[in-house]
Order: structure tokens, then sequence, then C-alpha cells
């Protein structure tokens, strides 16, 4: 948290619509690519500068602009400049932190997802904002870092599966959030394997590293949360919308996001359940571990009192005791020891003690 809140003091004091990145960079270069296509024609290219790219506003086909590595300013305040975007959308693509959200301006609507990857060395989960925006007849699209879910997408542009070359921008932006939406699905159904995995070390043998897991999970079931349920309310807000760049065919295909995003939000809820679960099963299995040790620690105590108080007996020094001064005093006294012992075993089992 506190991590996050450092990101801000860059842009404290600054006034509103400041272009500043906010956020960890991570691209060593931006990288912008180019798809624009329609029903008969196709054509992908990667583009070596911003400017490039302002032909495609006005083109009857549809047009996705890719922009990898945010920190580059310049080209965001350009491509803006060019697009007739609003100061305070440029200043939200720039500034990592937002929430997913949408915002109808009309001329343009503004969309910000936010893209996860699980890392499986580190067991963590990776985050990348994602920011649209949907024209009438282009897409343009922000992301952090090169790499993304999107290659489904772009393979079916490629090839002309489905229909998405016989369809306008909202559709493509809508083929874009399906994509990270789907991917969800693949991030919970690994964090389910590993809780998985982790419930049955708890039920076996917990150690503090299995703490050290469920708090991680944990804090990953709370951090998909605020990731995805900001997402219900942007989906359900397109589906509302009356704007004229979502069409009423997208409507539809939003409806069925929206309903993968209530499953998830579902499979979240189930999932921190569990994790809360564990935290309790962990906790009570220490105590009846430590339970465990107390009790054996108890009966060696109890059968000993008995024997010590027997040994306390014969080390008084009093001068005159007659057990001393026979010879099989000795033998006798461990002999009573020893049944004492066997005694209160032979009870402690009937008592189901042992």
């Amino acid at each position: 948290m506190a991590k996050a809140v450092k990101k801000h003091f860059k842009k404290a004091g600054l006034p509103p619509g400041t272009l500043v990145h906010v956020g960890e960079r991570k691209a060593e270069a931006a990288r912008i690519t180019v798809i624009d296509y329609d029903e008969q024609n196709f054509e992908e290219k990667q583009v070596s500068s911003v400017e490039e790219c302002f032909p495609f506003k006005t083109t009857p086909t549809v047009t996705w602009i890719n922009i990898d590595g945010i920190h580059d300013v310049d080209i965001i305040e350009k491509l803006g400049r060019q697009f007739e975007l609003h100061a305070l959308i440029l200043e939200d693509i720039l500034n990592t932190g937002q929430r997913p959200k949408y915002e109808d301006l009309e001329k343009y609507i503004f969309i910000v997802l936010k893209m996860l990857s699980y890392d499986d060395e580190k067991q963590a989960l990776q985050t990348e904002q994602v920011s649209l925006i949907v024209g009438a007849n282009f897409v343009i699209s922000f992301q952090e870092s090169i790499g993304d879910v999107f290659e489904e997408v772009r393979d079916r542009l490629r090839n002309a599966k489905g229909r998405i070359r016989k369809m306008a921008s909202d559709y493509l932006a809508y083929a874009l959030m399906d994509a990270v939406v789907d991917n969800y699905f693949v991030i919970l159904e690994r964090l389910g394997e590993s809780i998985e995995t982790m419930e049955e070390e708890l039920v076996a043998e917990p150690t503090e590293k299995t703490l050290q897991q469920i708090h991680l999970h944990k804090r990953t079931m709370i951090f998909l949360r605020k990731s995805v349920w900001p997402l219900r309310e942007l989906i359900n807000g397109l589906q509302k919308s009356e704007s004229p760049l979502i069409q009423e065919s997208t409507g539809v295909y939003l409806r069925d996001v929206y309903d993968h995003t209530i499953q998830i939000i579902d499979t979240i809820e189930s999932f921190r359940d569990m994790v809360s679960g564990m935290l309790d099963i962990y906790l009570s299995s220490i105590s009846n571990r430590m339970n465990a040790v107390m009790k054996v620690l108890t009966i060696i105590a109890t059968i000993f009192i008995p024997m010590t108080f027997v040994a306390g007996i014969y080390g008084m020094n009093f001068k005159y005791m007659p057990e001393l001064e026979m010879w099989w005093a000795y033998p006798v006294v461990w002999l009573i020891m020893v049944i004492i012992a066997v005694c209160m075993l032979i009870y402690f089992r009937r008592k189901r003690w042992l």
C-alpha cells in the first residue's frame, strides 16, 4: 500500500491534465503497431513514429492502434492531440493506478481494464493496466509493456475468423475486453490448483511457510476482487449506454462478458472463503499439536509424581528408618515405583488418554 502511495508523489501539486507517467517503466522503448481492416482487406504493420498513425483517423476501415509502453509521454500527447482526446483522459492513461472504469465522451469511449498474468516461479500475480479509446472507426489500446492476451484476437483478424472483420470498432473493443476477462479464468484455475496443494499441505503437516502462503493468497484474493468488481460496473454501463458508438448487435456479446464477470466474482468469493477457512484450520492445527505435546508431558509428569513421592520419603535424613537396614528394601522400593507407573499407564489407557 505504501508503495502504491509513493507512486503519486510526483503528481502532487500539479494542475489537472498534466501529463506525467505514474507507475513502473515496463518497456525499454515504446512500440506502435497498427492493424487496419475491413471485410475484404487486412493490413498489419509496426510503425516507427506516431505520425504514421494519423491518416487512419478518417479512413472508412476499422483501425486498431496499439501502444506498448506508455512511459513515453510525447507519443501519448501527440496521439491525443491528433485524435482530440481530453487532457484528463490522457492523464488517466499515464496513471497506472486507475481502477477499471469507462467514460462516454460522445466522440469516443474511454475504458480502463486490468490485464493479469501469473508468474509460476514467484507464484504471484502480475498486473498491467490496459486503456482503450473506442471511436467510430478506430480503437486505440495503451499497454504498459510488450506482451498481452490479445494474440487470439489478432489471429482472428489475420485469418478472418468469425465475424470480427465484418463488424465495427465497438465489436473489436468487445473482443479485447473478452480476451482480458477470459484470461481471468486461466488465472483462477492456477490459483485454484495452488490453493488445493496448500490445503493438502495444511491437513498433512502445516509449517510457517504454509502460513506465509495463506497470507499471500489472501492478499491475492483481495487484489483480484479490487480488479474484477469494478469491471462488472464497467460492462453493465456499456450495456446500458445510449452512445451511438455501441451498436445494438454488440450488446448481446457484452451481456455474455457480463455473465463471465459474475462467474469470476463468484469464484473469487469462494476462494476468499476457502483461504479464510484455511487460516482458521492452520491455527486450530497448531493449537491441537501444542495440546498433544502438553498432553504427553502432563502424562509423564503425572506418572512421576507418586514415584517422586516415594523417592522423597526415602531420601529423608532420619536415623531410625527400619527399611534402611533391610537388604531387600532397595529392590522393593523400585518394584513399588514400577507397579505405580504400570497401574497409571493401564488406567490412562482405559480412559483413552493415550
